[in-house]
Protein backbone atom coordinates (compact mmCIF):
# COMPACT_ATOMS: atom_id res chain seq x y z
CA UNK A 1 0.00 0.00 0.00
CA UNK A 2 2.80 2.25 0.56
CA UNK A 3 4.67 2.04 -2.47
CA UNK A 4 1.59 2.79 -4.41
CA UNK A 5 1.08 5.91 -2.54
CA UNK A 6 4.81 6.31 -3.42
CA UNK A 7 3.93 5.65 -6.92
CA UNK A 8 1.21 7.95 -6.95
CA UNK A 9 2.62 11.26 -5.12
CA UNK A 10 5.78 10.71 -7.67
CA UNK A 11 3.38 10.98 -10.57
CA UNK A 12 1.59 13.60 -8.76
CA UNK A 13 4.45 15.94 -8.80
CA UNK A 14 3.86 19.10 -9.99
CA UNK A 15 5.79 19.51 -13.53
CA UNK A 16 8.04 22.39 -14.14
CA UNK A 17 6.16 25.60 -16.21
CA UNK A 18 8.17 27.99 -17.63
CA UNK A 19 6.92 32.07 -17.37
CA UNK A 20 6.95 33.52 -21.10
CA UNK A 21 10.40 34.96 -21.54
CA UNK A 22 9.34 37.92 -23.85
CA UNK A 23 7.85 41.05 -22.84
CA UNK A 24 6.67 43.02 -26.01
CA UNK A 25 7.95 46.65 -25.75
CA UNK A 26 8.47 49.39 -27.88
CA UNK A 27 12.72 49.07 -27.73
CA UNK A 28 14.27 49.01 -31.03
CA UNK A 29 16.79 46.50 -29.97
CA UNK A 30 16.12 44.42 -33.72
CA UNK A 31 15.40 46.88 -35.71
CA UNK A 32 16.53 50.41 -37.08
CA UNK A 33 15.12 52.93 -39.90
CA UNK A 34 17.70 52.95 -42.87
CA UNK A 35 17.50 56.14 -45.29
CA UNK A 36 17.66 53.43 -48.20
CA UNK A 37 15.37 51.24 -50.18
CA UNK A 38 15.06 47.59 -48.65
CA UNK A 39 16.83 46.41 -51.09
CA UNK A 40 19.93 48.33 -50.83
CA UNK A 41 19.72 48.28 -47.07
CA UNK A 42 19.89 44.35 -47.18
CA UNK A 43 22.77 44.23 -49.88
CA UNK A 44 24.57 46.42 -47.30
CA UNK A 45 23.64 44.17 -44.53
CA UNK A 46 25.34 41.13 -46.83
CA UNK A 47 28.25 43.03 -47.39
CA UNK A 48 28.40 43.57 -43.57
CA UNK A 49 28.00 40.39 -42.66
CA UNK A 50 31.07 39.14 -45.63
CA UNK A 51 32.96 41.38 -44.13
CA UNK A 52 32.88 39.66 -40.83
CA UNK A 53 33.61 36.15 -41.93
CA UNK A 54 29.98 34.93 -42.29
CA UNK A 55 28.69 32.83 -45.02
CA UNK A 56 25.79 33.63 -46.42
CA UNK A 57 23.32 30.87 -46.57
CA UNK A 58 20.14 33.16 -48.10
CA UNK A 59 20.70 36.08 -49.68
CA UNK A 60 17.05 37.77 -51.39
CA UNK A 61 16.26 41.22 -52.47
CA UNK A 62 14.92 41.51 -49.30
CA UNK A 63 16.19 39.03 -46.54
CA UNK A 64 19.94 37.87 -46.15
CA UNK A 65 20.69 35.45 -43.80
CA UNK A 66 24.70 34.23 -42.85
CA UNK A 67 26.34 31.74 -40.54
CA UNK A 68 29.60 31.94 -38.36
CA UNK A 69 31.46 28.94 -36.65
CA UNK A 70 33.71 29.83 -33.21
CA UNK A 71 35.88 27.48 -31.43
CA UNK A 72 36.14 29.05 -27.57
CA UNK A 73 37.64 25.70 -26.36
CA UNK A 74 38.76 22.71 -27.71
CA UNK A 75 35.40 21.08 -26.35
CA UNK A 76 33.36 23.78 -27.44
CA UNK A 77 31.78 24.82 -30.25
CA UNK A 78 29.31 28.33 -31.20
CA UNK A 79 27.44 28.76 -34.53
CA UNK A 80 26.18 32.03 -34.93
CA UNK A 81 23.36 32.90 -37.45
CA UNK A 82 21.93 36.02 -38.35
CA UNK A 83 18.60 36.75 -40.06
CA UNK A 84 17.97 40.21 -41.65
CA UNK A 85 15.11 41.11 -43.05
CA UNK A 86 14.57 44.65 -45.06
CA UNK A 87 10.51 45.91 -45.21
CA UNK A 88 9.76 49.32 -47.33
CA UNK A 89 9.12 52.01 -44.50
CA UNK A 90 7.76 55.35 -46.64
CA UNK A 91 5.00 55.10 -49.40
CA UNK A 92 8.39 55.96 -52.10
CA UNK A 93 10.24 53.00 -50.87
CA UNK A 94 13.24 55.42 -50.15
CA UNK A 95 13.04 54.30 -46.45
CA UNK A 96 13.64 50.86 -44.96
CA UNK A 97 13.10 48.71 -41.79
CA UNK A 98 15.47 46.46 -41.16
CA UNK A 99 14.82 43.63 -38.39
CA UNK A 100 17.48 41.88 -37.21
CA UNK A 101 17.81 38.38 -35.15
CA UNK A 102 21.19 36.72 -34.03
CA UNK A 103 20.97 33.28 -33.04
CA UNK A 104 23.47 31.23 -31.18
CA UNK A 105 23.47 27.86 -31.06
CA UNK A 106 26.37 25.73 -28.41
CA UNK A 107 27.51 22.25 -28.61
CA UNK A 108 29.58 20.52 -26.87
CA UNK A 109 32.23 17.61 -27.11
CA UNK A 110 30.43 14.17 -26.18
CA UNK A 111 32.99 11.36 -26.02
CA UNK A 112 31.80 7.66 -25.75
CA UNK A 113 34.71 4.68 -25.55
CA UNK A 114 33.90 1.22 -27.10
CA UNK A 115 33.59 -2.43 -25.94
CA UNK A 116 32.98 -5.52 -27.41
CA UNK A 117 31.78 -8.51 -25.97
CA UNK A 118 33.31 -12.03 -26.74
CA UNK A 119 31.29 -15.13 -26.31
CA UNK A 120 33.23 -18.75 -25.32
CA UNK A 121 30.43 -21.61 -25.55
CA UNK A 122 30.02 -22.93 -21.62
CA UNK A 123 32.08 -20.15 -20.05
CA UNK A 124 30.52 -17.24 -20.58
CA UNK A 125 30.92 -14.27 -21.91
CA UNK A 126 34.11 -11.72 -22.40
CA UNK A 127 34.07 -7.87 -22.56
CA UNK A 128 37.05 -5.83 -23.45
CA UNK A 129 37.35 -2.12 -23.55
CA UNK A 130 38.76 -0.93 -26.72
CA UNK A 131 41.25 2.44 -26.56
CA UNK A 132 39.02 3.78 -29.19
CA UNK A 133 36.67 6.23 -28.45
CA UNK A 134 33.82 8.15 -30.91
CA UNK A 135 33.50 11.61 -30.92
CA UNK A 136 30.43 13.95 -31.54
CA UNK A 137 29.25 17.45 -31.22
CA UNK A 138 25.79 17.57 -29.40
CA UNK A 139 23.56 20.62 -29.48
CA UNK A 140 23.48 21.62 -25.82
CA UNK A 141 22.02 25.34 -25.69
CA UNK A 142 20.24 27.74 -27.94
CA UNK A 143 19.60 31.50 -27.51
CA UNK A 144 18.59 34.83 -29.05
CA UNK A 145 21.09 37.42 -28.63
CA UNK A 146 19.58 40.11 -27.18
CA UNK A 147 22.40 42.65 -26.42
CA UNK A 148 21.83 46.56 -27.42
CA UNK A 149 25.42 47.07 -27.93
CA UNK A 150 26.12 43.59 -30.60
CA UNK A 151 23.14 44.57 -32.61
CA UNK A 152 23.60 48.60 -32.70
CA UNK A 153 27.56 47.76 -33.97
CA UNK A 154 25.87 45.60 -36.69
CA UNK A 155 23.77 48.01 -37.97
CA UNK A 156 26.20 50.87 -37.28
CA UNK A 157 28.35 48.41 -39.77
CA UNK A 158 25.54 48.31 -42.11
CA UNK A 159 25.32 52.24 -42.20
CA UNK A 160 29.12 52.18 -43.12
CA UNK A 161 28.03 49.84 -45.91
CA UNK A 162 25.20 52.29 -47.14
CA UNK A 163 27.47 55.00 -47.53
CA UNK A 164 30.49 53.72 -49.14
CA UNK A 165 27.76 52.48 -52.05
CA UNK A 166 26.18 54.68 -54.52
CA UNK A 167 23.00 52.99 -53.65
CA UNK A 168 22.56 50.92 -56.55
CA UNK A 169 21.64 46.67 -56.03
CA UNK A 170 22.78 44.04 -58.82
Amino acid sequence: MLAVAALLAGCAAPTKVYSPQEDFGSVATYSRLFDAAPAQTCEAARRALLSQGYIINTHLAEMVEGRKSFQPEADAHLQMMIRVVCVPESANGKVSLGFVTALQDRYTLKKTNNSASVGVGGVGSLSLPFLATDEALIKVGSETIASDGFYDSFFELVNRYLAMGDGSVE
